[in-house]
């Protein structure tokens, strides 16, 4: 098959599409979008299915007309993949399918999915992933070595907004109490310059780093001692949980439902419930680095499965039995 993305953004372009690849499938980027480009990639390049992935540079309100207008004309289905759900759902997802009309809509939220459906979109729940080119585990490099780390974005103002974001508990669960003890956690991200608000003390200016460019992230995963990923939900996994698992990270995470799920805390990563928890983990898996290769190995074998391969393939098979492809559409 012929996969169009029409697609810019860093975090979308090397996840999904590669999947696709890997899955024997052709595929193109369409990079910055114009009003003349999507009619003459979709001339030229004949694609069978057309995807767009969560909320970017471009989704603006103008691209978002071109794309409905041409790929609509086209006859070809158009499948959205709604990313940044639960937060953002009424705030930008409804009114974009609303707008756009894919033919089917993913979410990894699966709560989202029935919503959906009663808006009359054809939609199923899917997860992130990883992609072992860019998520891999390369030698520890001296200039990302740390003991502690976090690679993300803070987004104090998206945590003003809604104090009751599940994402606040997981701050103050794995990386508040390191603050308030001094204990040194090096950041990868913007705006951790803003967070006294939420944790208690400014963090170290010599802490922080600044934005990490995202297919550099492995190199802090496979450098660090243990790295801490946030959780946005406690129902669906973020999309680091996959990454730092695939580049061989030894992940300290919130213990939530989804985490549990998929992955078995103290065999493939480790879980807090609690600041204190947090504390007496930091310590005694610093302490004990045989233990934290044994679970550092098991987790990147456990989330093989997890690949955006598996993730392409499940979305041709969701489409076939839904009647969008035809049942002998390659898988």
């Amino acid at each position: 098959m012929r996969v169009l993305f029409l697609e810019s953004h860093p975090l979308l372009i090397h996840g999904l599409p590669n999947g696709f690849r890997d899955a024997g499938h052709q595929v193109k980027i369409s990079g910055p979008l114009t009003s003349n480009k999507i009619p003459r990639l979709i001339s030229t390049f004949r694609p069978d299915l057309i995807i767009t992935l969560g909320c970017g540079p471009e989704h603006v309100l103008k691209k978002q007309e071109w794309i409905r207008e041409h790929v609509q004309a086209s006859g070809i289905p158009h499948v959205y993949w709604a990313t940044e759900d639960p937060t953002h759902s009424h705030t930008f997802t409804i009114p974009y399918i609303q707008r756009v009309k894919p033919t089917f809509v993913f979410t990894i939220c699966p709560a989202r999915v029935k919503d959906y459906r009663e808006l009359g979109f054809r939609a199923a729940h899917m997860d992130f992933g990883f992609h072992s080119r860019v998520h891999r585990r390369v030698k520890p490099i001296p200039k990302f070595r740390s003991s502690v780390a976090v690679v993300a974005n803070a987004y104090p103002r998206i945590l003003k907004t809604y104090p009751e974001h599940y994402r606040i508990t997981s701050l103050n669960t794995l990386i508040r109490p390191l603050i308030r003890k001094r204990i040194r956690v090096d950041f990868y991200g913007r705006s951790w310059n803003k967070m006294k608000s939420f944790l208690g003390r400014t963090i170290p200016r010599s802490w922080i780093h600044g934005y990490l460019p995202y297919p550099r992230a492995n190199k802090v995963y496979s450098s660090t001692d243990i790295i801490i990923g946030l959780q946005n939900q406690k129902t669906q996994l973020t999309q680091r949980t996959y990454e730092i698992l695939g580049s061989g990270g030894f992940l300290l995470t919130s213990n939530t439902p989804a985490v549990r799920k998929w992955f078995k805390p103290g065999k493939d990563l480790v879980v807090s419930s609690s600041p204190k928890e947090t504390l007496r983990l930091i310590d005694y898996y610093l302490r004990h680095p045989k233990k934290r290769r044994k679970i550092q190995n098991s987790g990147q074998r456990t989330v093989r499965k997890h690949s955006y391969m598996h993730r392409a393939k499940y979305i041709l098979r969701v489409l076939r039995k839904n009647g969008i492809l035809k049942q002998g559409a390659s898988l």
